[in-house]
């Protein structure tokens, strides 16, 4: 049972899943960071005021190492502990390699007004300096916040919130390691509190992951001088039910890939256009094996996200059976 306030209220309680990465390692004498600690003792090393939190432990592993199947499991934990009457909102805390993936998954099936927050660290846990119980405490009073509530799943880190949508990790070592693409934090936390000061847009939610998610093989083939459609043939060949192209420009790739991209779809292939720059959408423009021609061939833009994000977004779908439109890509774009 939630306790109450000095005014009568009930406090606000959240749960934070502790699923590993840099936030939860440490290194023995001569060797690797690695991930170690549990929720308990990421807990234990600040304050949360007001707020009544409780861990739970759902596996400790750097986010490098996450499959589909980790995804899954993230994904339905935070789902029980919404679910439950008592909970304000929910914490995820996560290594930052991998962090865009799973908060994308997770807002794509988020149907609740109460906030989930990924949250984690760029020094371990065991560096004098770790950024880790700072960025964990802020993460707490963003899920507890009633300024959070409807925002979907959100990014802490720094002092900065981001709508998982579009956001990704654009540096490896800086203490603010996260961008939007086109856009930018949509809030921030500070000694006076937690302040969003711009809304997301959110489509309808879709189907949570089922078991078939695990195994659902997507793979990103990235375009490049000489590129040919090697990677993209072998990728099907080992099992990959959609193929996505990171390609050059505003969604560019060459005469062989047009060929392959032309061939994959007519087999049943589901081929994603991404690009590989960093800003900006997909816009098909040219032709003689530009983006005019890969879409004529098939290939469906998914340029409005990031290409992993993107990868995700397919990898759910085709999982769930669901049709794999441009129309049902665009919607959660």
């Amino acid at each position: 049972m939630s306790t109450r306030t000095e005014d009568g209220s009930r406090k606000a309680r959240v749960v934070v899943i502790a699923t590993g990465g840099t936030i939860a390692s440490s290194s023995k004498p001569g060797g690797p960071a690695v991930a170690r600690r549990t929720a308990a003792q990421l807990l234990g090393s600040t304050g949360y005021g007001d707020v009544e939190v409780e861990g739970r432990d759902l596996f400790n592993l750097g986010s490098y190492l996450l499959g589909h199947r980790e995804l899954r499991l993230i994904a339905e934990a935070v789902a029980a502990e919404i679910a439950r009457d008592d909970v304000t909102g929910v914490v995820v805390t996560h290594g930052t390699d991998t962090m865009e993936e799973t908060a994308f998954l997770l807002d794509l099936v988020h149907g609740s007004d109460k906030p989930v927050v990924l949250t984690g660290a760029q020094r371990a846990a065991d560096q004098p300096d770790s950024d880790g119980p700072r960025n964990l405490r802020e993460a707490v009073a963003v899920a507890a916040s009633p300024e959070a509530r409807g925002c979907g799943v959100l990014i802490s880190f720094a002092g900065r919130i981001f709508a998982a949508r579009r956001t990704r990790k654009h540096h490896t070592v800086a203490a603010q390691p996260f961008r939007t693409l086109d856009g930018g934090p949509i809030g921030r936390v500070d000694p006076t509190g937690v302040r969003v000061t711009a809304r997301p847009v959110r489509p309808a939610p879709l189907d949570p992951p089922g078991p078939r998610f695990d195994d659902t093989r997507v793979d990103v083939v990235t375009v490049h001088p000489g590129a040919d459609a090697a990677l993209a043939r072998a990728a099907v060949r080992a099992g990959a039910r959609a193929v996505v192209l990171a390609g050059t420009g505003v969604g560019n790739a060459n005469h062989a890939l047009l060929k392959w991209v032309t061939e994959a779809v007519a087999a049943g292939t589901v081929v994603g256009l991404s690009t590989r720059v960093a800003e900006g959408p997909v816009v098909p423009t040219y032709g003689n094996g530009g983006g005019v021609d890969l879409v004529r061939a098939g290939a469906l833009s998914v340029g409005g996200l990031p290409v992993y994000q993107a990868r995700v977004l397919l990898a759910l779908l085709i999982a769930a059976g669901a049709p794999v439109t441009e129309q049902a890509l665009a919607a959660h774009v």
